[in-house]
């Protein structure tokens, strides 16, 4: 990776990049492809963003995503640079994706197998099965429309929403996912199978538009993969591509301003005081983050301060990242995905999105990614992450987790050895907590939040932050807070649309012209 003080002089073809997440860099691969100069700038010591990982005491912690579910999407940009995904990037199938388990002691496991689910739809609702392959053909036609249609292409033209309103209509996307899957099955268990993906994005299931639905569609079409190396594997291979197209990428160097002349961006200003100049900036900050801070100085007329801070965020998360010595062979029951739903589940999302306020009790997203790869722990050794859904910062009286955290973490470990992993006290070794207090000050998060905006329908498509910016010409937008939105494949997706929106360079023969001399020479 290029050294922080190194600075080419600018030209026409000039692209930054604020931000080394994996929709930043997404967005320099398919600039560079195009013949663009690339410079891609991060505050962190590693690529990847949310999706980095840190090394403790011989673990990996795998820090944000888990999971890859829309392979083809990472495939579709490796082939549009000249390059093959799969040479770079092992990944494997989970079979199963997960286990959800309830206080009751019921279970349900996801898999991609249409028989395996129906036989488990079967197991805890057969009144249901005709509900749930319904279900499952809503689930299609939402997938076709929000992912395949609307998903891959701009959406900052009003017209464009216009157009899209009566399929909306049609497929009643003012109803929340739950209340959606309420429609279709009667067993609770069964509804919150169908309906708890919002909360991988950050949405509130029970508010969230049922076009979300889609995720079901996802899983059965496409299966769950883990990319061995973590996701920090794909983000490194980016960043191979990156620099191979001659791009360069900064680490360690915050962006503090992105610069204006002649009513245009025209790079950026770091946070030590040096000036970076381009013809275009892609922001992969967070869109919040884009507009209150990197733009503060420039009088906006949509994403005003006052509008941001109106805005619904998604939740907060707390995550415990945690290494266990001589435990290879226990807890058979926790695979590499688990989902302890907590007793009161609508109580508590309520608690999380509407009140603000922390629970007593929680459900946990439990990832155990040494039952799959090696690499992440020593020999015989296990690494972990359980994540609970929380309030952002954003909500009156804020919960402080300077005071609370180690208190969370202790509840935490006791729903853990109670439900899933019993004796874990005895074999913990290293041990990493994220707040949302991290994400704010880590990622720059506004309010901590996970996943930037909520995915409210009013908060989704055109009226989300446009991939164009309205605010500055010659300044883009990649990334969770963006069209299409959060998720891996949402991220991802970003760039794909950035890509039909960024002209060619002015000097696009000169710098084929500089790709071809450079191919020849090796």
């Amino acid at each position: 990776m290029t050294p922080v003080n190194s600075a080419p002089s600018s030209s026409q073809s000039d692209a930054i990049v604020v931000g080394a997440g994996l929709g930043g860099l997404a967005a320099a691969m398919r600039l560079g492809a195009r013949g663009w100069r690339v410079t891609v700038i991060d505050r962190l010591d590693r690529p990847g963003g949310r999706a980095s990982s840190i090394r403790q005491g011989g673990y990996r912690f795998d820090l944000g995503p888990t999971i890859v579910t829309v392979p083809e999407g990472l495939r579709t940009l490796w082939s549009d640079c000249g390059r093959d995904f799969d040479a770079d990037v092992a990944l494997k199938p989970m079979d199963p994706f997960y286990r959800i388990l309830w206080e009751d002691g019921s279970t349900f496991t996801a898999r991609q197998d249409a028989d395996a689910m129906k036989a488990e739809v079967a197991r805890l609702s057969p009144s249901d099965m005709a509900g749930y392959e319904r279900f499952l053909r809503d689930a299609k036609d939402r997938y076709a429309f929000g992912y395949e249609d609307l998903g891959r292409r701009p959406m900052h033209r009003i017209w464009d929403l216009i157009k899209a309103l009566p399929r909306f209509a049609w497929l009643r996307a003012d109803r929340s996912v739950h209340a959606h899957a309420a429609r279709r099955v009667r067993d609770t268990r069964l509804r919150f199978a169908m309906s708890f993906h919002p909360l991988f994005i950050g949405g509130d299931p029970f508010r969230v538009t049922s076009m979300y639905s889609l995720v079901s569609h996802l899983e059965a079409a496409f299966g769950v993969h883990y990319a061995m190396g973590g996701v920090q594997a794909i983000a490194d291979a980016m960043v191979r591509i990156v620099e191979e197209q001659g791009g360069r990428v900064i680490l360690g160097a915050e962006v503090d301003e992105v610069l204006v002349a002649g009513e245009r961006a025209a790079g950026v200003r770091l946070l030590d005081g040096r000036v970076i100049p381009a013809a275009i900036v892609i922001s992969n900050a967070d869109a919040g983050y884009t507009y209150d801070r990197l733009l503060r100085k420039r009088r906006r007329r949509r994403w005003t301060t006052a509008r941001l801070k109106r805005a619904h965020w998604s939740m907060g998360l707390f995550v415990w990242y945690f290494g266990t010595r001589g435990t290879a062979k226990m807890w058979p029951d926790a695979g590499h995905h688990s989902i302890l739903v907590g007793p009161r589940y609508r109580e508590h999302v309520k608690d999380i999105f509407v009140r603000g306020r922390l629970s007593e009790d929680m459900s946990l997203y439990v990832h155990r990614p040494s039952v799959t790869d090696p690499s992440v722990a020593p020999a015989g050794d296990d690494t972990f992450y359980a994540l609970s859904p929380v309030p952002h910062l954003g909500h009156a009286n804020s919960v402080d987790w300077e005071q609370e955290a180690e208190a969370y973490r202790q509840r935490m470990l006791k729903v853990l050895e109670k439900r899933l992993l019993p004796g874990l006290s005895d074999h913990l070794s290293e041990s990493l907590v994220f707040t949302p207090q991290t994400f704010r000050d880590r990622y720059l998060s506004p309010h901590g939040s996970g996943f930037s905006l909520e995915p409210r329908i009013l908060q989704s498509a055109w009226f989300r932050p446009h991939n164009i910016s309205e605010e500055l010409p010659g300044l883009y937008l990649v990334g969770a807070g963006t069209h299409p939105g959060a998720g891996l494949p949402g991220v991802i997706g970003t760039a794909e649309v950035l890509a039909k929106l960024v002209p060619d360079p002015p000097d696009t023969w000169a710098s084929a012209a500089r790709n071809s001399d450079r191919l020849a020479a090796e």
